[in-house]
């Protein structure tokens, strides 16, 4: 998430680290359905055991509904700094639909079996597909996946003035749904991964799953376009197959291979991850924010005048672009490296 919201300029950037502008999809549309993969997968592997151990229920969800409220407020505080200017301030953001999927996905492992799980799951994107191809858009000729869309009219019903666009949000309430599907896909993953399965049998099955997903999110996508934006259902079940893939490779290099070491700096990462992508989004709004004198006398923002004063000296314009966002993702590195080494792990 860092290195794909951090260029050097967005004017030059190479097309794997763009979204895709509406349908379809390149590799950045992986990163945040990933990152809700794995919240469902941590939530089966820690709320599970705890609830077999005995742990209050109650207790295991007030916790759960404080963190995803901690989660949802910083979130909120990252779209008002600085101005904090309650008239406009953008309601959804990427923290927010963190909050709601962690705290929809934690609720379902708390409250059902796994097959109530798999259900949920289910019925979430299928109603989801359902209602937004077959329903039409009020004060329009039928249903739409455009920017016109049943979504983006519930969003901008409930949230009009505080949407990140005119009339809709990539990161809606309605299209949270499907996106807690893909969560709760996750925490089926989590189960798999607990199961008393071999190690070899675990890992196959995982490869096996994610290349079903794989086929069925492209063939759904023949009829509901796969779209992050609307995170249509077959965009759910593409990026799901792609991350139990991933998650297959990993656990068979690190878990059933044993090969660690390369993957050190990710734990130095994951220590502290909600932390380091706060704070690095403070600090490139600060660098936006901050302005200082240019070439021409003008005022820039700060981060302009850095990328062209130093990274575009030493490549061209793609090249310093990337070159910026990599040496952002190692400076970030670093205070997690930092952090991790001290061994602060600060808990949200």
């Amino acid at each position: 998430m860092i290195l794909v919201n951090n260029p050097g300029t967005w004017r030059t950037v190479y097309w794997p680290l763009r979204h895709a502008s509406w349908n379809g999809w390149t590799p950045a549309d992986l990163i945040f359905p990933f990152f809700l993969f794995t919240v469902g997968v941590a939530a089966a592997l820690s709320i599970a055991p705890s609830v077999e151990r005995g742990e209050s229920r109650w207790r295991l969800l007030m916790k759960t509904l404080r963190r995803g409220l901690t989660i949802f407020g910083l979130g909120l505080f990252l779209n008002g700094f600085p101005r904090f200017d309650l008239s406009v301030l953008r309601i959804p953001g990427v923290l927010q639909r963190i909050a709601l999927c962690y705290v929809c996905a934690s609720m379902a492992v708390l409250t059902l079996r796994v097959r109530g799980q798999g259900l949920t799951a289910a019925i979430l994107l299928i109603g989801y597909w359902a209602m937004m191809a077959l329903i039409p858009v009020p004060g329009h000729a039928g249903p739409g996946l455009t920017q016109v869309n049943l979504a983006a009219y519930i969003d901008n019903a409930l949230l009009d003035g505080h949407l990140l666009h005119d009339g809709w949000d990539p990161e809606g309430l309605f299209s949270t749904l499907p996106a807690v599907g893909t969560t709760l896909f996750g925490v089926l993953t989590g189960h798999w991964l607990r199961s008393a399965r071999t190690p070899s049998r675990c890992t196959l099955g995982l490869f096996v799953a994610g290349g079903v997903a794989v086929v069925c999110g492209l063939a759904m996508g023949v009829w509901f376009p796969i779209n992050k934006n609307l995170w249509t259902s077959s965009y759910a079940v593409f990026t799901t197959g792609v991350a139990l893939n991933a998650l297959a490779t990993c656990y068979w290099l690190i878990d059933v291979r044993g090969y660690r070491h390369w993957a050190a700096l990710f734990v130095v990462y994951g220590t502290n991850s909600i932390v380091a992508y706060v704070l690095s989004s403070l600090l490139a709004k600060v660098l936006l924010l901050w302005t200082t004198r240019g070439a021409g006398g003008s005022r820039i923002p700060f981060q302009q005048h850095l990328f062209e004063a130093v990274f575009l000296r030493l490549a061209r314009p793609i090249n310093a672009s990337l070159l910026y966002a990599v040496a952002y993702v190692i400076l970030w590195l670093g205070v997690t490296g930092f952090l991790y080494r001290r061994r602060i792990i600060i808990k949200i």
